[in-house]
Protein backbone atom coordinates (compact mmCIF):
# COMPACT_ATOMS: atom_id res chain seq x y z
CA UNK A 1 0.00 0.00 0.00
CA UNK A 2 1.51 3.24 -0.99
CA UNK A 3 1.00 6.17 1.58
CA UNK A 4 2.38 9.39 1.71
CA UNK A 5 1.55 12.67 3.89
CA UNK A 6 0.41 15.77 3.34
CA UNK A 7 -0.67 18.88 5.69
CA UNK A 8 -3.97 20.69 5.20
CA UNK A 9 -2.84 23.73 3.69
CA UNK A 10 -0.04 21.82 1.93
CA UNK A 11 -2.56 19.75 0.50
CA UNK A 12 -4.79 23.09 -0.94
CA UNK A 13 -1.95 24.08 -3.03
CA UNK A 14 -0.50 21.06 -5.08
CA UNK A 15 -3.62 21.31 -7.57
CA UNK A 16 -4.61 18.43 -9.44
CA UNK A 17 -3.07 16.08 -7.44
CA UNK A 18 -4.90 16.84 -4.56
CA UNK A 19 -7.85 16.70 -6.22
CA UNK A 20 -7.12 13.07 -6.99
CA UNK A 21 -6.27 12.02 -4.05
CA UNK A 22 -8.83 13.84 -2.00
CA UNK A 23 -11.79 12.32 -4.38
CA UNK A 24 -9.97 8.83 -3.83
CA UNK A 25 -10.31 8.99 -0.38
CA UNK A 26 -14.26 10.23 -0.29
CA UNK A 27 -14.82 7.53 -2.92
CA UNK A 28 -13.44 4.52 -0.78
CA UNK A 29 -14.55 6.01 2.34
CA UNK A 30 -18.06 6.25 0.80
CA UNK A 31 -17.72 2.91 -0.95
CA UNK A 32 -16.81 1.03 2.15
CA UNK A 33 -19.72 2.82 4.51
CA UNK A 34 -22.48 1.71 1.30
CA UNK A 35 -21.06 -1.82 2.08
CA UNK A 36 -20.64 -1.26 5.90
CA UNK A 37 -24.20 -0.55 5.94
CA UNK A 38 -25.24 -3.16 3.30
CA UNK A 39 -23.86 -5.67 5.81
CA UNK A 40 -25.75 -4.25 8.82
CA UNK A 41 -28.90 -3.84 7.11
CA UNK A 42 -28.81 -7.17 5.39
CA UNK A 43 -29.04 -9.39 8.86
CA UNK A 44 -32.44 -7.77 9.53
CA UNK A 45 -33.68 -8.16 6.19
CA UNK A 46 -32.52 -11.94 5.89
CA UNK A 47 -32.86 -12.96 9.42
CA UNK A 48 -36.05 -14.89 8.93
CA UNK A 49 -35.25 -16.98 6.01
CA UNK A 50 -31.69 -17.53 7.41
CA UNK A 51 -32.96 -19.15 10.42
CA UNK A 52 -35.72 -20.87 8.68
CA UNK A 53 -33.03 -22.52 6.48
CA UNK A 54 -30.95 -23.17 9.89
CA UNK A 55 -34.17 -25.55 10.72
CA UNK A 56 -35.47 -22.99 13.07
CA UNK A 57 -39.20 -22.49 13.52
CA UNK A 58 -41.96 -20.17 15.51
CA UNK A 59 -40.86 -18.34 18.33
CA UNK A 60 -37.30 -19.13 18.50
CA UNK A 61 -37.11 -17.16 15.21
CA UNK A 62 -37.72 -14.17 16.93
CA UNK A 63 -35.83 -15.29 20.04
CA UNK A 64 -32.70 -16.52 18.41
CA UNK A 65 -32.80 -13.40 15.89
CA UNK A 66 -33.19 -10.92 18.63
CA UNK A 67 -29.79 -12.88 20.58
CA UNK A 68 -27.46 -12.53 16.88
CA UNK A 69 -28.67 -8.61 16.69
CA UNK A 70 -27.57 -7.99 20.03
CA UNK A 71 -24.40 -10.04 19.28
CA UNK A 72 -23.87 -7.81 16.40
CA UNK A 73 -24.55 -4.55 18.54
CA UNK A 74 -22.27 -5.48 21.32
CA UNK A 75 -19.31 -6.41 19.01
CA UNK A 76 -19.81 -2.40 16.93
CA UNK A 77 -19.79 -1.49 20.77
CA UNK A 78 -15.99 -3.18 21.10
CA UNK A 79 -15.08 -2.32 17.99
CA UNK A 80 -16.25 1.13 18.29
CA UNK A 81 -13.67 1.75 21.03
CA UNK A 82 -11.02 -0.67 19.26
CA UNK A 83 -10.87 0.57 15.97
CA UNK A 84 -11.13 4.52 17.38
CA UNK A 85 -8.32 4.40 19.72
CA UNK A 86 -6.56 2.57 16.81
CA UNK A 87 -7.05 5.13 14.67
CA UNK A 88 -5.69 7.65 16.82
CA UNK A 89 -2.52 5.36 18.03
CA UNK A 90 -1.76 3.74 14.33
CA UNK A 91 -3.42 6.39 11.82
CA UNK A 92 -6.76 6.41 9.99
CA UNK A 93 -6.34 4.61 7.03
CA UNK A 94 -4.91 1.37 9.39
CA UNK A 95 -8.96 1.38 10.38
CA UNK A 96 -10.41 1.90 7.19
CA UNK A 97 -8.54 -1.11 5.26
CA UNK A 98 -8.81 -2.91 9.00
CA UNK A 99 -12.57 -3.17 9.19
CA UNK A 100 -13.32 -3.24 5.81
CA UNK A 101 -11.14 -6.57 5.43
CA UNK A 102 -12.81 -8.13 8.70
CA UNK A 103 -16.28 -7.28 8.04
CA UNK A 104 -15.95 -8.95 4.24
CA UNK A 105 -14.47 -11.70 6.19
CA UNK A 106 -17.61 -12.01 7.93
CA UNK A 107 -19.89 -11.64 5.46
CA UNK A 108 -18.73 -14.34 3.28
CA UNK A 109 -18.26 -16.76 6.06
CA UNK A 110 -21.69 -15.89 7.09
CA UNK A 111 -22.88 -17.08 3.65
CA UNK A 112 -21.18 -20.67 4.94
CA UNK A 113 -22.73 -21.19 8.52
CA UNK A 114 -24.61 -24.53 9.18
CA UNK A 115 -25.92 -23.61 13.07
CA UNK A 116 -26.74 -20.60 15.47
CA UNK A 117 -23.34 -21.12 17.03
CA UNK A 118 -21.38 -20.33 13.83
CA UNK A 119 -23.93 -17.58 13.26
CA UNK A 120 -24.10 -15.88 16.78
CA UNK A 121 -19.81 -15.42 16.60
CA UNK A 122 -20.06 -14.47 12.76
CA UNK A 123 -22.02 -11.87 14.20
CA UNK A 124 -20.07 -10.69 16.73
CA UNK A 125 -16.88 -10.34 14.43
CA UNK A 126 -19.03 -8.72 11.76
CA UNK A 127 -20.01 -6.13 14.36
CA UNK A 128 -16.81 -5.26 15.45
CA UNK A 129 -15.55 -4.81 11.59
CA UNK A 130 -18.45 -2.49 10.66
CA UNK A 131 -17.92 -0.43 13.60
CA UNK A 132 -14.60 1.38 12.03
CA UNK A 133 -15.08 2.29 8.98
CA UNK A 134 -17.41 5.37 8.86
CA UNK A 135 -15.88 7.09 12.08
CA UNK A 136 -11.96 6.67 10.44
CA UNK A 137 -13.48 8.05 6.99
CA UNK A 138 -15.00 10.46 8.14
CA UNK A 139 -11.75 11.67 10.31
CA UNK A 140 -9.70 10.87 6.94
CA UNK A 141 -11.64 13.41 4.85
CA UNK A 142 -12.69 16.06 7.16
CA UNK A 143 -8.62 16.50 8.12
CA UNK A 144 -7.67 16.09 4.38
CA UNK A 145 -10.16 18.58 2.56
CA UNK A 146 -9.73 22.36 3.72
CA UNK A 147 -11.74 23.33 6.42
CA UNK A 148 -14.82 25.15 4.59
CA UNK A 149 -15.44 22.84 2.39
CA UNK A 150 -15.41 19.51 4.31
CA UNK A 151 -18.68 19.44 4.47
CA UNK A 152 -19.30 18.34 1.08
CA UNK A 153 -17.18 14.83 1.55
CA UNK A 154 -18.40 14.26 4.78
CA UNK A 155 -22.33 14.58 2.99
CA UNK A 156 -20.55 12.35 -0.06
CA UNK A 157 -19.60 9.89 2.36
CA UNK A 158 -22.45 9.32 4.07
CA UNK A 159 -25.31 10.00 1.18
CA UNK A 160 -23.94 7.03 -0.91
CA UNK A 161 -23.37 4.83 2.35
CA UNK A 162 -27.10 5.03 3.08
CA UNK A 163 -27.84 3.94 -0.04
CA UNK A 164 -26.48 0.15 0.64
CA UNK A 165 -29.54 -0.42 3.27
CA UNK A 166 -31.67 0.30 0.04
CA UNK A 167 -29.10 -2.49 -2.68
CA UNK A 168 -29.68 -4.79 0.22
CA UNK A 169 -33.01 -5.06 0.19
CA UNK A 170 -33.11 -5.65 -3.65
CA UNK A 171 -30.28 -8.19 -3.26
CA UNK A 172 -31.85 -9.90 -0.78
CA UNK A 173 -34.99 -10.19 -3.27
CA UNK A 174 -33.34 -11.32 -5.89
CA UNK A 175 -31.24 -13.99 -4.42
CA UNK A 176 -31.39 -16.42 -1.77
CA UNK A 177 -29.70 -15.50 1.87
CA UNK A 178 -26.80 -17.25 1.49
CA UNK A 179 -25.44 -15.56 -1.66
CA UNK A 180 -27.01 -12.09 -0.68
CA UNK A 181 -23.62 -12.44 2.14
CA UNK A 182 -21.62 -13.57 -0.46
CA UNK A 183 -22.02 -10.36 -2.61
CA UNK A 184 -21.79 -8.49 0.16
CA UNK A 185 -18.33 -10.11 1.30
CA UNK A 186 -17.06 -9.89 -2.51
CA UNK A 187 -17.82 -6.08 -2.37
CA UNK A 188 -16.12 -5.28 0.22
CA UNK A 189 -13.23 -7.37 -0.58
CA UNK A 190 -13.23 -5.72 -4.10
CA UNK A 191 -13.12 -2.21 -2.52
CA UNK A 192 -9.70 -2.85 -1.14
CA UNK A 193 -8.13 -2.39 -4.33
CA UNK A 194 -8.42 0.96 -4.57
CA UNK A 195 -6.57 1.81 -1.66
CA UNK A 196 -3.63 2.02 -3.80
CA UNK A 197 -2.40 5.55 -3.62
CA UNK A 198 -4.36 6.81 -0.91
CA UNK A 199 -2.99 9.09 1.66
CA UNK A 200 -2.65 9.22 5.15
CA UNK A 201 -3.83 12.92 7.05
CA UNK A 202 -0.99 15.59 7.26
CA UNK A 203 -2.22 16.14 10.74
CA UNK A 204 -1.71 12.51 11.93
CA UNK A 205 1.28 12.95 10.75
CA UNK A 206 2.28 16.01 12.36
CA UNK A 207 1.23 14.46 15.58
CA UNK A 208 3.43 10.92 15.31
CA UNK A 209 5.93 13.41 15.95
CA UNK A 210 4.56 15.25 19.75
CA UNK A 211 4.88 13.66 22.59
CA UNK A 212 1.08 14.31 23.23
CA UNK A 213 -1.22 11.43 24.43
CA UNK A 214 -2.77 9.89 21.46
CA UNK A 215 -5.95 7.60 21.19
CA UNK A 216 -6.21 7.69 25.29
CA UNK A 217 -10.43 7.05 25.19
CA UNK A 218 -10.67 8.05 29.01
CA UNK A 219 -9.11 11.42 28.62
CA UNK A 220 -13.00 11.99 27.60
CA UNK A 221 -13.86 11.77 31.22
CA UNK A 222 -11.25 13.22 33.17
CA UNK A 223 -11.95 16.76 32.21
CA UNK A 224 -15.70 17.72 33.14
CA UNK A 225 -16.22 20.39 30.15
CA UNK A 226 -14.97 17.66 27.98
CA UNK A 227 -17.09 14.65 28.81
CA UNK A 228 -20.39 16.82 28.76
CA UNK A 229 -19.18 17.87 25.27
CA UNK A 230 -18.33 14.22 23.97
CA UNK A 231 -21.72 13.19 25.71
CA UNK A 232 -23.72 16.26 23.84
CA UNK A 233 -22.24 14.84 20.44
CA UNK A 234 -23.33 11.70 20.95
CA UNK A 235 -27.31 12.51 22.30
CA UNK A 236 -28.47 14.98 19.54
CA UNK A 237 -28.50 11.72 17.31
CA UNK A 238 -30.60 9.80 19.64
CA UNK A 239 -33.76 10.36 17.99
CA UNK A 240 -32.19 8.91 14.39
CA UNK A 241 -32.32 5.36 16.39
CA UNK A 242 -35.54 5.97 17.69
CA UNK A 243 -36.96 6.22 13.82
CA UNK A 244 -34.71 3.24 12.53
CA UNK A 245 -34.84 0.92 15.98
CA UNK A 246 -38.27 1.25 16.78
CA UNK A 247 -40.84 2.82 14.23
CA UNK A 248 -39.19 1.82 11.02
CA UNK A 249 -38.19 -2.00 12.63
CA UNK A 250 -41.20 -2.69 14.15
CA UNK A 251 -43.36 -1.42 11.22
CA UNK A 252 -46.10 -4.05 10.83
CA UNK A 253 -46.79 -3.98 14.60
CA UNK A 254 -47.51 -0.08 14.15
CA UNK A 255 -49.52 -0.84 11.50
CA UNK A 256 -51.45 -3.23 13.38
CA UNK A 257 -51.64 -0.80 16.15
CA UNK A 258 -52.86 1.81 13.85
CA UNK A 259 -55.93 -0.57 12.23
CA UNK A 260 -54.52 -1.06 8.78
CA UNK A 261 -55.67 -3.88 7.00
CA UNK A 262 -52.90 -4.58 4.90
CA UNK A 263 -49.94 -4.48 7.25
CA UNK A 264 -46.83 -2.79 5.69
CA UNK A 265 -43.64 -5.06 5.27
CA UNK A 266 -39.83 -4.55 7.70
CA UNK A 267 -38.16 -5.12 4.64
CA UNK A 268 -39.95 -1.87 2.20
CA UNK A 269 -40.39 0.34 5.67
CA UNK A 270 -36.80 0.11 5.86
CA UNK A 271 -36.26 0.58 1.95
CA UNK A 272 -37.87 3.24 1.87
CA UNK A 273 -36.93 4.77 5.10
CA UNK A 274 -33.10 4.44 3.92
CA UNK A 275 -34.26 5.98 0.40
CA UNK A 276 -35.25 8.81 2.26
CA UNK A 277 -32.13 8.84 4.75
CA UNK A 278 -29.98 9.06 1.74
CA UNK A 279 -31.47 12.55 0.41
CA UNK A 280 -31.66 13.83 3.83
CA UNK A 281 -28.27 13.35 4.23
CA UNK A 282 -27.57 14.95 0.63
CA UNK A 283 -29.64 18.06 1.71
CA UNK A 284 -28.86 18.45 5.34
CA UNK A 285 -25.26 18.56 4.30
CA UNK A 286 -25.26 20.92 1.09
CA UNK A 287 -27.54 23.19 3.48
CA UNK A 288 -25.27 23.44 6.03
CA UNK A 289 -22.67 24.12 3.81
CA UNK A 290 -24.84 27.13 2.45
CA UNK A 291 -25.76 28.29 6.01
CA UNK A 292 -22.44 27.59 6.83
CA UNK A 293 -24.07 26.11 9.82
CA UNK A 294 -24.00 22.87 11.52
CA UNK A 295 -26.33 23.80 14.95
CA UNK A 296 -28.93 25.29 12.03
CA UNK A 297 -29.35 22.19 10.35
CA UNK A 298 -29.45 19.64 13.23
CA UNK A 299 -32.34 21.91 15.30
CA UNK A 300 -34.28 22.18 11.72
CA UNK A 301 -33.85 18.55 11.11
CA UNK A 302 -35.30 17.99 14.39
CA UNK A 303 -38.00 19.74 13.81
CA UNK A 304 -38.80 17.94 10.90
CA UNK A 305 -38.35 14.51 12.87
CA UNK A 306 -41.12 15.80 14.99
CA UNK A 307 -43.60 16.68 12.27
CA UNK A 308 -42.73 13.29 10.37
CA UNK A 309 -43.62 11.67 13.78
CA UNK A 310 -46.71 12.80 14.33
CA UNK A 311 -47.64 12.29 10.48
CA UNK A 312 -46.66 8.28 11.09
CA UNK A 313 -49.13 8.00 13.98
CA UNK A 314 -52.11 10.26 12.88
CA UNK A 315 -51.90 9.50 8.47
CA UNK A 316 -49.73 6.22 8.43
CA UNK A 317 -53.27 4.05 9.03
CA UNK A 318 -54.88 5.33 5.94
CA UNK A 319 -53.10 3.00 3.58
CA UNK A 320 -49.80 1.07 2.76
CA UNK A 321 -49.05 4.39 0.18
CA UNK A 322 -49.65 6.42 3.19
CA UNK A 323 -47.18 4.50 5.36
CA UNK A 324 -44.80 3.98 2.98
CA UNK A 325 -44.03 7.78 2.31
CA UNK A 326 -44.21 8.99 5.76
CA UNK A 327 -41.71 6.16 6.64
CA UNK A 328 -39.76 7.93 3.44
CA UNK A 329 -40.27 11.26 5.28
CA UNK A 330 -39.08 9.74 8.77
CA UNK A 331 -36.17 8.57 7.15
CA UNK A 332 -35.43 12.33 5.36
CA UNK A 333 -36.18 14.15 8.83
CA UNK A 334 -33.61 11.96 10.72
CA UNK A 335 -31.24 12.03 7.31
CA UNK A 336 -28.64 14.66 9.38
CA UNK A 337 -26.15 11.88 10.24
CA UNK A 338 -23.37 13.01 8.53
CA UNK A 339 -23.51 16.08 10.10
CA UNK A 340 -24.19 14.77 13.21
CA UNK A 341 -20.34 12.61 12.72
CA UNK A 342 -18.60 15.85 11.37
CA UNK A 343 -19.85 17.52 14.18
CA UNK A 344 -18.03 14.84 16.51
CA UNK A 345 -15.13 15.12 14.50
CA UNK A 346 -15.03 19.08 14.70
CA UNK A 347 -14.98 19.05 18.08
CA UNK A 348 -12.44 17.25 19.19
CA UNK A 349 -8.42 17.24 18.59
CA UNK A 350 -6.47 15.24 16.37
CA UNK A 351 -5.43 12.81 19.34
CA UNK A 352 -8.76 12.03 19.81
CA UNK A 353 -10.55 12.63 16.90
CA UNK A 354 -11.03 8.69 15.40
CA UNK A 355 -11.87 7.61 19.10
CA UNK A 356 -14.65 10.28 18.95
CA UNK A 357 -15.60 10.07 15.76
CA UNK A 358 -15.46 5.98 15.70
CA UNK A 359 -17.33 5.23 19.01
CA UNK A 360 -20.08 8.11 18.61
CA UNK A 361 -22.10 6.44 15.88
CA UNK A 362 -21.97 3.57 17.11
CA UNK A 363 -22.93 4.29 20.83
CA UNK A 364 -26.04 5.70 19.17
CA UNK A 365 -26.82 2.97 17.47
CA UNK A 366 -26.22 0.89 20.27
CA UNK A 367 -28.96 2.88 22.23
CA UNK A 368 -31.76 0.75 20.28
CA UNK A 369 -31.26 -1.83 22.93
CA UNK A 370 -32.18 0.72 25.82
CA UNK A 371 -34.65 2.71 23.85
CA UNK A 372 -36.80 -0.64 23.08
CA UNK A 373 -36.60 -1.61 26.51
CA UNK A 374 -37.78 1.69 27.31
CA UNK A 375 -40.59 1.33 25.07
CA UNK A 376 -41.43 -2.62 26.25
CA UNK A 377 -41.57 -1.26 29.84
CA UNK A 378 -44.18 1.45 29.03
CA UNK A 379 -45.98 -0.17 26.53
CA UNK A 380 -48.33 -1.94 28.86
CA UNK A 381 -49.50 1.20 30.66
CA UNK A 382 -49.33 3.53 27.67
CA UNK A 383 -50.31 1.14 24.61
CA UNK A 384 -48.08 0.69 21.83
CA UNK A 385 -48.60 3.98 20.26
CA UNK A 386 -48.77 6.17 23.53
CA UNK A 387 -45.51 4.45 24.36
CA UNK A 388 -43.66 5.29 20.88
CA UNK A 389 -45.00 8.79 21.27
CA UNK A 390 -43.73 9.24 24.98
CA UNK A 391 -40.77 7.46 23.98
CA UNK A 392 -39.95 9.92 20.98
CA UNK A 393 -40.55 13.27 22.74
CA UNK A 394 -37.81 12.24 25.03
CA UNK A 395 -35.89 11.33 22.19
CA UNK A 396 -36.39 14.71 20.82
CA UNK A 397 -35.83 17.06 23.97
CA UNK A 398 -32.84 15.49 25.00
CA UNK A 399 -31.40 15.79 21.51
CA UNK A 400 -32.46 19.37 21.35
CA UNK A 401 -30.82 20.35 24.78
CA UNK A 402 -27.76 18.61 23.43
CA UNK A 403 -27.30 20.64 20.26
CA UNK A 404 -28.06 23.85 22.81
CA UNK A 405 -24.25 23.17 24.48
CA UNK A 406 -22.93 22.66 21.62
CA UNK A 407 -20.89 25.67 20.20
CA UNK A 408 -21.24 25.91 16.07
CA UNK A 409 -18.12 24.16 14.87
CA UNK A 410 -18.42 25.18 10.42
CA UNK A 411 -14.96 26.16 9.34
CA UNK A 412 -13.41 25.59 12.46
CA UNK A 413 -9.66 24.69 12.20
CA UNK A 414 -8.81 21.03 12.96
CA UNK A 415 -5.12 21.31 13.61
CA UNK A 416 -5.46 21.40 17.52
CA UNK A 417 -4.89 18.94 20.34
CA UNK A 418 -6.65 17.96 23.48
CA UNK A 419 -4.60 17.75 26.83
Amino acid sequence: MELSTQSESGAESTGKGFSRLVVLSILVAALGYFVDIYDLLLFSIVRVSSLKSLGLQGEAVLSTGLMLLNMQMFGMLLGGVFWGILGDKRGRLSVLFGSIFLYSIANLLNGLVQNVEQYALLRLIAGIGLAGELGAGITLVSELMPRHSRGYGTTIIAAVGILGAVVAAFVANLFDWRTSYFIGGGLGLALLVLRVSLFESGMFAKLKENKVSRGNFWMLFTHRARTFKYLNCILIGLPIWYVIGILITLAPEFGAALGMKELPTAGNAVKYSYIGLSLGDLCSGLLSQRLRSRRKVVLLFLGLTAASVGAYFLLGGQSLFHFYLICGCLGFSVGFWAVFVTMAAENFGTNIRATVTTTAPNFIRGSVVPLSLLFGASKGSLGMTGSALALGAMTLLIAGFSLSRLEETYGRDLDFVET
